[in-house]
């Protein structure tokens, strides 16, 4: 009886939808992005391979508790691995792509020749 006088009002949470994880993703991506940035890398994630992530880091019961250990494990430690065997070097981009069945990483691409060659399209 104590414990219901003290409760002001009642807050309801609806369970998550699948077009809801996309947002949280991304949110969790630009934290990586952040501590890539810090080793002068930038990261891109396509399309696809976000789609694979929403398929995989959501569960209708626990709505996108999974997603942080699926981003992890397929995209943060793997990622790092390549970093460490030297794949991927100060001024890169790094794009996460899903091809295959499998998330892959493309990029060793410098920025500055990137945005050379925004410029060169574009043109």
């Amino acid at each position: 009886p104590e414990f219901l006088n003290r409760v002001d009002e009642v807050v309801v949470f609806h369970p998550l939808k699948k077009e809801h994880i996309g947002q949280i993703i991304d949110l969790m991506v630009n934290e990586s992005k952040k501590q890539l940035e810090e080793k002068k890398l930038t990261l891109d994630i396509t399309p696809a391979a976000k789609s694979h992530l929403i398929d995989k880091g959501y569960d209708e019961k626990y709505g996108a508790r999974p997603l942080r250990r699926i981003i992890q494990r397929e995209i943060e430690d793997p990622l790092a691995n390549e970093i460490l065997k030297g794949v991927f070097r100060d001024g890169n981009t790094v794009i996460v792509d899903y091809e295959d069945e499998k998330i892959v990483f493309k990029g060793g691409q410098n920025r500055k020749k990137k945005k050379e060659l925004e410029t060169v399209e574009t043109a």
